[in-house]
C-alpha cells in the first residue's frame, strides 16, 4: 500500500497557477449574473443618485453594458406596470432593490421585496407592477442585451412589440 497521498502526488494546486481558471472579468453563467445583480444592489452609492421618478412612465437607465450583456436600472410610481411581456431572446435577472414590486405570471403572483431575484429565460411572460403606495426601484440585466419586448394580451398571445426593459 502506498503511503503517498493524492495531494504529495499532484502537489499542491494552489501552487500551480496554470491549472487554475482566471477570474473573468465579465459575467457569463446564471449564478454569475444573479451575483453580479446582488453585487450592484449592495453599492447603493452608484445607482441610488441617478434614480428618477416620473409620474407618466417607467423611468429607465441603462447602467452599464458588457459583452453581450446589460444592466438597466427601473423606477416604479405606485401603480405604473410594465404590461404583459416577454423579453425575446434575451434571459434575464430582475432584483428589487427598493420597495416592493408585484410579478404577475401564468404560475400565479407574487410580491417582490428589497433583495428578491427573479431569473427568466426567453418567451418567459409576465408582468411586473408596482401595486404598493411607496415608489420601488429595480435592476434588470438581460443577456444577450434586451433588443425586443413583446407585448402580450391577457391570454399570452403575442401583440405590439415595445423596447422598454422590464
Amino acid at each position: 500500500m502506498n503511503s503517498d497521498s493524492d495531494l504529495q502526488i499532484a502537489g499542491d494546486l494552489l501552487e500551480v497557477p496554470h491549472l487554475l481558471q482566471p477570474a473573468r472579468e465579465h459575467p457569463a453563467t446564471v449564478a454569475e449574473f444573479a451575483g453580479l445583480a446582488r453585487a450592484l444592489a449592495a453599492d447603493r452609492a452608484q445607482w441610488a443618485p441617478l434614480v428618477q421618478y416620473d409620474a407618466t412612465s417607467r423611468w429607465y437607465h441603462r447602467l452599464r453594458t458588457g459583452p453581450g450583456y446589460e444592466v438597466w436600472l427601473l423606477s416604479w410610481v405606485p401603480g405604473q406596470s410594465s404590461g404583459s411581456h416577454d423579453h425575446g431572446r434575451s434571459s434575464g435577472v430582475l432584483t428589487v432593490l427598493a420597495g416592493e414590486l408585484t410579478e404577475r405570471s401564468g404560475s400565479g403572483s407574487r410580491t417582490l421585496a428589497p433583495g428578491a431575484q427573479r431569473v427568466f429565460a426567453p418567451g418567459y411572460v409576465h408582468e411586473v407592477v408596482n401595486d404598493a403606495i411607496e415608489p420601488a426601484v429595480s435592476l434588470h440585466i438581460y443577456y444577450p442585451g434586451l433588443t425586443e419586448m413583446p407585448m402580450h394580451s391577457a391570454r399570452c398571445a403575442p401583440a405590439a412589440q415595445d423596447v422598454v426593459p422590464a
